[in-house]
């Protein structure tokens, strides 16, 4: 399936900073769920459905320089609210 970014932006930070960016996801998701992402000239606003796909992966990248290391949150929905929902694998901890 094509994929069309609509925002994207990647910069090196103080965890602190990270932390800071993922706490304030985590407030709008319990509050009403809209999220306005600016970087730039960038200005995009989004609304979470109640029940979005969650997923969590980490992966190893190799290639010429040395290995690098990621670990990625992806909060996904279809454009169209679905309250069916998605399939659940179990209970995700992060520690």
């Amino acid at each position: 399936m094509p994929e069309e970014v609509l925002f994207e932006t990647e910069a090196e930070m103080e965890r602190t900073e990270i932390a800071s960016y993922l706490r304030a996801v985590a407030e709008k998701l319990e509050g009403d769920g809209s999220l306005s992402l600016r970087a730039g000239e960038q200005d995009l606003a989004l609304d979470v459905p109640s029940t979005p796909t969650f997923e969590v992966k980490a992966e190893r990248e190799t290639g010429s320089g040395p290995d690098e290391l990621s670990v990625e949150f992806e909060i996904e929905w279809d454009d169209v609210d679905d309250p069916t929902g998605g399939s659940g694998d179990g209970t995700l901890s992060i520690e």
